[in-house]
């Protein structure tokens, strides 16, 4: 991935933990940050199709956007914080080179 992509996405994520820091999130929120997603890969017991399915939609920032203005919209901070959380995790992942899924396998991914 080039270097202007990975930037991209640590500026996306350093977005995230800002926004969690000014709306003062507790800090078990940083946590789920990092780690909370990832929950969404026990769908590969299921199967290559049903684990790309669960992965790609706890990783999807599209989906994460959504949740994130559902949140600002009802006035839930638990759902707009969620939202940062799928976002600046999905961004953390594909800094490191982990992408939206195909059916095919785990390891092949939108970013090649």
């Amino acid at each position: 991935m080039k270097l202007t992509v990975k930037m991209e996405e640590l500026g996306m994520l350093g977005g995230a933990v800002f926004l969690l820091i000014k709306l003062e999130a507790a800090w078990y929120f940083y946590l789920l940050l990092f780690i909370g997603p990832d929950i969404s890969m026990l769908g590969y017991l299921a199967g290559n199709r049903a684990g790309a399915f669960c992965y790609n939609l706890f990783h999807h920032k599209g989906i994460a956007v959504w949740v994130m203005i559902s949140g600002l919209i009802t006035g839930n901070q638990l759902l707009l914080v969620s939202g940062i959380i799928l976002f600046g995790h999905s961004s953390m992942d594909r800094l490191l080179g982990y992408g939206l899924k195909y059916e095919t396998g785990f390891q092949f991914t939108h970013l090649g």
